[in-house]
């Protein structure tokens, strides 16, 4: 923050003003450690396409979701990246976010074809504390996980010591991802059917 304060002001009287006005704004921290382009790039580096689908979910996907879950979603639109080499899917991915303490954590999540985790990473982090999510020791418990895997918080995702709330909202966001997933992309190619979806080229 810089203060171009008027020459005739006394210093004692500027200094005070400083303080003052430092005093009354509330700390924030944000760090922002990928890009979604960035991200998309490290999770398939040899992919020859990378393109997204737009989910809009019907009534019954959002309640089979839901149900799974055991609470109401937030929204109703989902996005799901595709890397893609020649005909062949090499994998998925989605960035999305889940609230902390007090701030909304922005993460993204790499798939397998078939729907396994293959790396999660925060993208970016607006709170002081907590960001020890980021560590690799905690991201490795998502590691192989799949819609069939519970994820429940202090159980199967231990939580890391200082970032309690932060772990359990990593752990929720996951999951729901996981669902989506398999209700939107997996889904469908098992059982003809379902959601709204359009296709676009993805910048990289």
């Amino acid at each position: 923050m810089i203060f171009n304060f008027p020459c005739r002001l006394p210093l004692v009287a500027a200094i005070w003003l400083l303080l003052s006005s430092g005093a009354t704004q509330p700390a924030r921290a944000q760090a922002t450690f990928y890009t979604p382009r960035t991200l998309l790039a490290e999770f398939f580096p040899r992919s020859q396409l990378v393109t997204y689908k737009k989910f809009e979910l019907t009534p019954e996907q959002r309640r089979s979701v839901e149900q799974k879950l055991g609470y109401s979603l937030a929204k109703s639109t989902y996005t799901f990246y595709v890397a893609k080499s020649g005909e062949n899917v090499d994998g998925y991915a989605i960035l999305d976010e889940e609230m902390g303490q007090h701030l909304p954590i922005t993460y993204g999540i790499k798939f397998s074809p078939r729907g396994a985790i293959e790396r999660q990473e925060v993208l970016v982090y607006r709170e002081r504390y907590g960001d020890e999510v980021r560590d690799q020791r905690f991201r490795q418990q998502f590691v192989g996980k799949t819609a069939a895997d519970p994820l429940r918080p202090g159980e199967e995702v231990v939580a890391v010591s200082g970032a309690t709330i932060s772990s359990r909202a990593m752990a929720l966001g996951v999951r729901r991802c996981l669902l989506l997933l398999d209700e939107l992309v997996l889904r469908p190619q098992r059982e003809p059917a379902a959601g709204t979806m359009s296709t676009k080229l993805a910048a990289r």
